[in-house]
């Protein structure tokens, strides 16, 4: 028996643990964005139950938990499997400008939207300057 051996194999698996393949992405799609006084996550997550979904904050590192399963049963017979399946994991790690205790989130077609406000304390405010004694006036800081 002749047997072929491929230099590349033990690369080519490291590469897909560490990249994804079309049928199991590494991780998922993710949009950021800071519009006014908010911040803004939006996560791809299409088809996936939203029980199954797990958002936690631990200090500033913010961790999304997905998993989606394939349908099963003794009836059940898998013609094909492109879709990946499995669980999701995904961290980001916010600023401290966030106020992560007021964190809301949502699931609509497919999209976990997350919203944090910026804390007070991040937002510009005025500070008032005194001038030669009493004179005052007003900067943005």
């Amino acid at each position: 028996m002749l047997m072929r051996t491929d230099p590349f194999r033990e690369i080519d698996r490291l590469a897909e643990q560490f990249f994804g393949t079309a049928a199991r992405p590494a991780m998922m799609h993710l949009d950021a964005y800071r519009d006014g006084d908010h911040f803004y996550a939006a996560f791809d997550l299409p088809g996936v139950d939203p029980d199954s979904i797990d958002c936690t904050v631990e200090r500033n590192v913010l961790t999304v938990r997905a998993e989606r399963r394939r349908p099963a049963g003794d009836g059940v017979e898998l013609v094909a499997a492109e879709r990946p399946m499995g669980t999701f994991t995904r961290q980001l790690f916010l600023g401290d400008t966030l106020d992560t205790d007021k964190l809301e989130a949502g699931y609509e077609n497919g999209v976990l939207t997350l919203r944090i406000p910026v804390a007070e304390r991040a937002k510009p405010r005025r500070v008032t300057i005194q001038a030669n004694g009493n004179a005052r006036r007003e900067i943005n800081a």
